[in-house]
């Protein structure tokens, strides 16, 4: 799942980012409503954390714009406004918590999850493909009921191939699946990344492999006999 941080404060929005990564999410870093809404129009979000004190205005009036242009997109607020008054105005105007700084990265990374399980947030079935299956919701990988432990990169790559299984999957949506917007990606990054997952599914003989589709992108195929 990708998570959106609209927080132009950079030290805490690389925290925020690196809490979201420790605990499986992809995140994408913006600093103002206006980069935030480019981003929620080009890119599919599960969440956004969204600050209200913003070089061009009040992060509040992203939350329509974010719920036009993505079904189901949870918006959690995190701001210094602590007034009574200022979390009803946020409530009200269609955030789904409202979290008042400073607060705990334990409890922010809680409330993210408590958010994403309420009926609405986008559905997470369970993805099977040879002997692999993939949980969407609890963000974990089975080989034959066996866990199979993965880097973050090499997880989000795996989750857009098996959504595509047997199809090919352009170049750019992977990158757009596994690197952030912040993200120094080199012309040969995915190529790494993907040898990296094929040996990994080869060694626990998960029944797939990974074709590349010469200057096209990858697909996800099940393995020869």
């Amino acid at each position: 799942m990708r998570i959106l941080v609209v927080e132009d404060n950079p030290e805490l929005s690389r925290e925020i980012g690196s809490q979201a990564a420790r605990s499986g999410y992809l995140s994408d870093r913006v600093a103002s409503i206006a980069e935030a809404s480019e981003a929620v129009a080009t890119r599919p979000y599960s969440l956004v954390l969204l600050d209200r004190r913003l070089p061009d205005g009040d992060g509040l009036a992203l939350l329509p714009l974010a719920r036009a242009a993505q079904r189901g997109i949870r918006i959690l607020v995190i701001s210094a406004a602590d007034a009574t008054r200022d979390k009803i105005q946020g409530l009200d105007a269609g955030a789904d918590d409202y979290i008042v700084k400073p607060f705990e990265p334990d409890e922010l990374m809680a409330r993210i999850r408590a958010s994403l399980r309420r009926p609405g947030c986008e559905a997470a079935p369970p993805i099977a493909f040879g002997a692999l299956a993939f949980d969407p919701k609890s963000r974990e990988v089975f080989t034959r009921g066996e866990p199979l432990v993965l880097q973050r990169r090499e997880l989000a790559l795996l989750e857009a191939l098996m959504r595509r299984a047997g199809r090919v999957v352009m170049r750019d949506a992977l990158i757009d699946a596994v690197f952030g917007i912040d993200d120094d990606i080199h012309w040969n990054s995915l190529n790494v990344l993907v040898s990296r997952l094929r040996r990994r599914l080869a060694e626990v003989e998960a029944g797939v492999d990974i074709h590349a589709a010469r200057g096209i992108g990858y697909l996800l195929a099940l393995e020869r006999s």
